[in-house]
């Protein structure tokens, strides 16, 4: 940003210099124009004077995205422009599909691994098998020379009919498939099941245009399970449709709770009412948030709780209160202007102030304690609200919560640091999955699947492979201190390899998740 204001400047000087002196042969004189910034004429007269006068070639496209990124960086930061590679990505994230070829990878050590594909999607149906490492795509070698994931997802996806050539080693071996890109669906529901008798389990990646309909059926099939209560987790939900967030908080509502409302300079009030249809009224809720809870996930969080509906846990949202609107134009490219904010049923705007400091606002909560201590939230005594039964809640920045989870630090030992920073443990889990993939790849009860891994001896396994592989070796005490952490997350690890695939994860991180604990203690 900063050099797109460097740029600005710099054109200004220009379009002064060309003014003063338009060529040896005439005349020094000084031109004056109607720069009138009501009608935003004097951007207009600058580029068109750099175009006309300037010494060399320039890039009016290039130029004019620089001009017009740097204007919108005078409003807030949710309001931005989104080239038409940006836009389509941006786009294609919150779609529920994308056209592509089908298939779910990791890159442990360089090279993409396949960790699923879609069920009778292209790759499935061409041959690709899980554990495949994926080394070409069409004429380009992407394993081994630290293609970066992005790239990677982007040479396999393409138009749906397009064709492209993906070569995998299988056993060492070098198989070419032609596989035929189709629509394949993004699900934002990454995990559902019963914790116990009574308490369902819902973890929710983002806002899509699928999110009621997939979280209906989760829940439909959780309460055949017999749910009464439902955890439900967003945390590090960063949000997308607020028609979704709606939808969802609808469920729990009764009828003519007050759900959210918007307001803005151009834009009148507009009140979202809960209609008393939803289906889960009668179930008990939890809603987990983090810092990593933003938009629409803090619309229903802010609903839940203003309406006394259920439990906020975990820790203070992100603070986002800003609703964009998208404005696109025929070259692919658009911007999304912050056109109203958001309100909670009690009034409160959440978002936070959008100083100098903004992009660096969660690493200030880290510093100051945010994450480990209640007592060091900051919060805006002067913004009070209060909830339906008259319980205060605060405005200010982000949804802050009814029981304060912390973050622990304390398992967080080198050793444990060492082997994430060298994903030690993802890289391990695909040894494991070479090692036993005919066995684990068939197992599809999560039960099964943790009799199985007990079997495997998997500590020994893991602490042998980081000593071999990475040279880490724990020091004396470490191990104790960190195995109850780390351990569950290697399980998780392990079994995204079978049949249970992302779910396992889940189930296995659930004993040592804080938050979830703290929600079923209430």
């Amino acid at each position: 940003m900063k050099n797109n204001k460097n740029i600005l400047t710099a054109l200004l000087g220009i379009v002064l210099g060309v003014v003063l002196t338009l060529s040896f042969s005439r005349i020094w004189q000084t031109r004056k124009f109607d720069g009138d910034y009501n009608r935003w004429r004097k951007l207009n007269l600058i580029l068109h004077e750099v175009q006309k006068n300037y010494v060399d070639t320039i890039d009016m496209a290039g130029m004019t995205d620089a001009a017009v990124v740097a204007a919108l960086e005078k409003l807030d930061p949710h309001s931005v422009y989104l080239p038409p590679v940006e836009l389509s990505e941006a786009d294609t994230e919150l779609s529920g599909n994308f056209e592509g070829i089908g298939i779910t990878f990791n890159v442990p050590e360089d090279t993409a691994i396949v960790l699923n594909t879609i069920p009778g999607g292209p790759s499935e149906k061409a041959g690709l098998m899980q554990g495949d490492r994926i080394i070409m795509v069409g004429e380009r070698t992407i394993a081994g020379n630290k293609t970066p994931q992005d790239t990677m997802i982007r040479l396999m996806k393409g138009p749906k009919g397009t064709k492209v050539k993906i070569t995998v080693s299988r056993q060492g071996t070098r198989i070419p498939f032609d596989i035929t890109r189709d629509k394949i669906p993004v699900h934002c529901v990454d995990a559902a099941f019963m914790i116990d008798d009574r308490t369902g389990y819902i973890k929710l990646s983002k806002f899509t245009r699928t999110t009621y309909q997939e979280f209906a059926q989760a829940t439909s099939k959780l309460m055949e399970q017999g749910m009464k209560e439902l955890i439900f987790d967003l945390r590090s939900n960063t949000g997308g449709y607020l028609d979704q967030a709606y939808l969802l908080t609808n469920e729990f509502l009764r009828d003519g709770d007050l759900v959210v409302y918007m307001e803005g300079l151009h834009r009148n009030r507009e009140d979202l009412y809960a209609n008393g249809r939803g289906k889960l009224k009668d179930i008990g809720l939890n809603v987990l948030i983090d810092e990593g809870s933003a938009s629409s996930s803090e619309i229903f969080a802010g609903a839940i709780q203003d309406n006394d509906r259920g439990l906020i846990l975990g820790r203070r949202s992100f603070g986002k209160g800003l609703v964009q609107e998208p404005i696109n134009f025929t070259d692919g490219s658009g911007i999304r202007l912050t056109v109203a904010r958001f309100y909670t049923p009690s009034g409160r705007c959440i978002q936070k102030p959008y100083d100098k400091d903004y992009a660096y606002d969660i690493y200030e909560r880290y510093s100051h304690g945010e994450m480990t201590s209640a007592d060091s939230i900051k919060v805006d005594t002067s913004a009070v609200y209060y909830t339906i039964k008259g319980r205060k809640v605060y405005g200010g920045g982000g949804i802050i919560p009814d029981v304060f989870v912390p973050m622990d630090t304390t398992k967080a030992t080198k050793f444990h640091i060492n082997c994430t920073r060298k994903a030690t443990a993802m890289r391990f889990a695909s040894a494991m999955f070479d090692k036993y993939k005919d066995s684990l790849a068939q197992i599809s009860d999560f039960e099964t699947l943790r009799t199985y891994l007990d079997g495997l001896g998997l500590e020994k396994q893991f602490l042998d492979y980081a000593s071999r592989v990475d040279g880490f070796v724990p020091k004396a005490g470490e191990w104790e201190q960190t195995r109850e952490y780390f351990m569950p997350n290697v399980y998780g690890l392990v079994g995204r390899y079978s049949k249970v695939g992302e779910e396992a994860f889940y189930r296995f991180y659930l004993p040592i998740d804080d938050t979830i604990q703290a929600a079923l203690k209430h």
